[in-house]
């Protein structure tokens, strides 16, 4: 009877159509949580006139919305290593699903914001439930760059919205944006059947069959069975207790701040940015089509910061790529705020996009590989719990901004100050002291020593 552990099989897997099945679920997921977030900022001009809200008044509600997803992080993100990802995230497909289709019915300001935040639960349980999905499934190899290629999914979805909004917008209700989420709740039960749980949780549980099944797929061979004995080193000799404990043990109680306040700062200029940025751009004298494009720009811009510095992170590793990204991101947003020219405002805001969103998709598995596997639900969910502050008060300060008499381009100034706090938080960061992150710099090492 052979010890195996599972994780370190899949790692070491080539890309085959097992690791597609799942891309391609984790990338639809994703890509509906872009949508979902992208809807509310393209339709709040219009939903602005319909309730009668002010600009701070739609930043609230804007902000209430993120709060739900800051408690969806914590309480879905805690029963993962419990209940099973896979389960929260259909759980999380259904909410957000049902909830923003509900909320396109909504009479007044009131009920949208009820509907809008339970949505939300579900939409803040999902990015951690298919972070960690897809990092766990995917080879070591390949790791940074096919993660950086389901973020794109949260782009496209972006794009999508920002499509739909170009062209039937201003002859269409926006209610037939949330409408359009029912979407999800569609694809739920092909979702079950398709996708396979986490490798961990099956390895806590004892399922042989599940997991040798898993493997042999993975791995394209039949040399598993439930014969064999199955462990996970490092979740076998970890510590007993509550996983949101674990993530300060062991010297990581710096870097786990460090991870949250980083966070705060890049969830706060993402959603800063995706609820305003058209309003921003109307405001500043573009019409409803030329701000979508803006929208448009700024997921292109998402995109190709996560693919980039996802191809990047093997050759110099996360933190200087994201250093650089955020170092980048403060000037893009300095210049912003400063230029009418409209050929380089698409240029700053592509960057802007590279810088805020493609930082945010490579913190996610940074702190995916810092901690070790019995807590990297629990550690990658409390920072973006944490991270959560930043989402609720995003559009509620630039809200305010907007209600003063200060020009609307000047807004974007806001944002380099966030840019450069994150940049500082991860010069902190203790890598000697992560899991993986430590076991690849060793790696790096010893593959300079022998070539």
């Amino acid at each position: 009877m052979a010890t195996i552990n599972p994780e370190t099989v899949i790692a070491g897997s080539k890309f085959n159509k097992f690791h597609l099945l799942v891309f391609i679920w984790c990338f639809i997921a994703i890509a509906s949580d872009g949508f979902d977030i992208a809807v509310y900022g393209l339709g709040l001009p219009q939903m602005m006139n319909d309730f009668d809200i002010t600009p701070a008044a739609a930043g609230a509600v804007g902000s209430y919305a993120m709060m739900g997803m800051m408690a969806g992080t914590f309480v879905l993100g805690a029963l993962t290593d419990v209940i099973g990802r896979k389960r929260i995230l259909a759980i999380c497909l259904v909410m957000i699903g049902l909830f923003n289709f509900l909320a396109g019915f909504a009479p007044n300001a009131t009920v949208f914001v009820i509907f809008r935040f339970i949505a939300s639960i579900g939409m803040g349980g999902l990015m951690p439930a298919v972070i960690s999905l897809m990092a766990e499934y995917s080879p070591r190899k390949n790791r940074a760059m096919i993660v950086a290629l389901m973020y794109c999914g949260y782009s496209i979805g972006t794009i999508g919205a920002s499509l739909l909004g170009i062209y039937f917008l201003e002859y269409l209700s926006w209610r037939l944006f949330f409408w359009i989420s029912i979407f999800t709740v569609i694809i739920t039960p092909f979702f079950l059947k398709q996708f396979p749980e986490s490798i961990t949780f099956h390895v806590a549980r004892g399922n042989k069959d599940k997991i040798a099944d898993i493997l042999n797929k993975a791995t394209g061979t039949e040399n598993y069975s439930v014969r064999d004995h199955y462990e996970i080193t490092d979740t076998d000799t970890a510590e007993k207790g509550v996983p949101f404990k674990k993530i300060f043990n062991e010297r990581k109680t710096l870097s786990t701040i460090m991870f949250w306040i980083a966070v705060i700062c890049c969830l706060m200029m993402i959603a800063g940015l995706g609820t305003w940025l058209p309003n921003i751009m109307q405001e500043s004298g573009y019409g409803v089509s030329s701000a979508m494009i803006f929208t448009i720009t700024l997921a292109i811009g998402q995109m190709s910061g996560s693919l980039a510095g996802g191809y990047m992170v093997d050759k110099i590793g996360h933190r200087n790529v994201l250093l650089t990204l955020l170092g980048t991101g403060a000037v893009a947003f300095i210049l912003l705020s400063l230029t009418s020219n409209a050929f380089l405002l698409y240029i700053l805001i592509a960057a802007a996009g590279a810088c805020t969103a493609g930082s945010q998709n490579l913190i996610n598995p940074y702190i995916t590989m810092y901690y070790p596997p019995d807590v990297r639900g629990a550690g990658l969910s409390a920072a973006v719990g944490m991270g959560r502050i930043g989402s609720i008060t995003g559009p509620l300060l630039i809200g305010w901004v907007l209600m003063t008499n200060m020009p609307a381009q000047l807004s974007f100034l806001g944002f380099a100050v966030p840019c450069l706090f994150a940049f500082c938080a991860l010069l902190f960061v203790q890598e000697q002291h992560g899991a993986e992150v430590q076991k690849g710099r060793i790696r790096k090492a010893e593959e300079a020593i022998i070539s």
